[in-house]
């Protein structure tokens, strides 16, 4: 089944060409570090370090190729029980692969199931070529679709995020998609939640470990080449609150699901502290959720002032801040003295509080705050904290009321 897109021109004038210019310069997308978390339901970003660096997406790209083919189902263009055959291009590809045999099929349903666990390049070209009618195509149509989703730098050469140095993204441009992806397609989103994935006798266990270790974590997708470093893009929902969160250029997978772990967990506490009042969620995907098991290290990051709620009237002394979260007591210990000797003259009159996570962690994290403090204080604190690349959060103090002091 060959389905054209009439978007030649338009992906010319507005994305190849800049794609190319980009292209000219690939150093500026090599293996570099951006977080960011997103509240789902609005779109605000919660907190985000060099949300739009450009950088390779490696898999992360076969989100969008996703969107395309849930939008193919959704418009009648394509049927699950629909069979693709594998091109001798497709089986080709680079690991990872399925290992379908060229002139074989498999079921648009498989394929899908195959390219969000296993993330098989095989099955992902073979997708772009069916519903495109090739991969070239079928990318153009994929950065017309990031200009329309208000991915502003994210440019697409071909369907599995294979390294090619026109194919660029920003962290900002894949929450974009993330959230896209969530409210577009609520029906079909349940199937970035497998765990695994079984095909000819062989089971795929997903590559998104978040989804068996981080509570509420119901997708999305993992992605890594050499040039990248350890993308991911996670989403997890507490309740009737859903965050988002990116990551891109981590060191190792351990280190990028424990960066993830901190990265949600300050989304959700974020939403918390600010009250944002909740769209009605989408259907919640299935699956098995449990403690986190990586341990975190610090996060070297900075975070942008917070909205302010009505707790930002608090008077002086009822404020305070956040320096990281820890799964190891003694690191949050040395970030809070750290701090405080870093901004002695703000912190002096401030109380250290460690306080445990709460939640169905089998290891709990340990937030690092200084309380006590003035909002003036707090701000001030985290504005000198930010400046010797150390992590820092203000908050009213309500937020850590039932710490335990150590």
């Amino acid at each position: 089944m060959k389905i054209g897109f009439k978007i030649r021109s338009l992906v010319f004038a507005l994305g190849v060409a800049a794609g190319l210019l980009l292209a000219l310069s690939p150093a500026s997308a090599e293996s570099k570090f951006a977080q960011l978390v997103m509240n789902a339901d609005t779109g605000r970003v919660l907190h985000a370090v060099n949300p739009d660096m450009l950088a390779y997406p490696a898999s992360l790209t076969k989100m969008m190729t996703l969107y395309l083919v849930f939008e193919a189902v959704d418009q009648d263009r394509l049927r699950l029980e629909d069979r693709v055959v594998i091109s001798a291009r497709a089986a080709a590809q680079a690991p990872s692969r399925l290992g379908v045999e060229a002139g074989k099929s498999i079921s648009v349903r498989n394929a899908v199931l195959a390219v969000v666990t296993k993330s098989a390049n095989d099955v992902a070209t073979a997708l772009a070529e069916h519903v495109a009618g090739s991969e070239p195509e079928f990318a153009l149509a994929m950065t017309a679709k990031a200009r329309a989703l208000g991915m502003k730098n994210s440019t697409f050469r071909n369907a599995s995020g294979l390294p090619h140095k026109g194919q660029l993204s920003t962290a900002r441009d894949m929450a974009i998609l993330a959230r896209a992806l969530v409210r577009h397609f609520p029906h079909h989103y349940h199937f970035f939640a497998a765990e695994s994935f079984t095909y000819a006798g062989v089971t795929h266990k997903n590559h998104n470990q978040l989804l068996s270790s981080y509570d509420g974590a119901d997708g999305l997708k993992t992605g890594y080449i050499r040039a990248s470093g350890f993308n991911l893009v996670a989403s997890a929902m507490r309740g009737e609150r859903r965050v988002i969160g990116v990551v891109f250029g981590d060191r190792s997978p351990a280190a990028r699901n424990a960066r993830m772990a901190e990265l949600l967990d300050r989304g959700f506490e974020r939403l918390a502290g600010t009250q944002v009042a909740a769209a009605p969620p989408p259907p919640k995907a299935s699956g098995k959720t449990k403690a986190t098991r990586a341990e975190s290290r610090p996060m070297q990051v900075a975070t942008n002032p917070p909205r302010k709620t009505p707790a930002a009237d608090a008077t002086p002394g009822q404020w305070g801040i956040q320096v990281g979260a820890f799964h190891r007591l003694a690191l949050a210990k040395d970030a809070a003295t750290k701090a405080t000797e870093v901004a002695a003259t703000l912190l002096e009159n401030g109380e250290v509080k460690i306080v445990p996570s709460a939640g169905k962690r089998k290891k709990p994290l340990y937030r690092a705050r200084i309380v006590g403090l003035s909002k003036q204080e707090a701000y001030r604190a985290c504005s000198v904290l930010r400046k010797k690349a150390m992590d820092c959060m203000a908050m009213p103090d309500k937020d850590v009321e039932v710490a335990t002091t150590s």
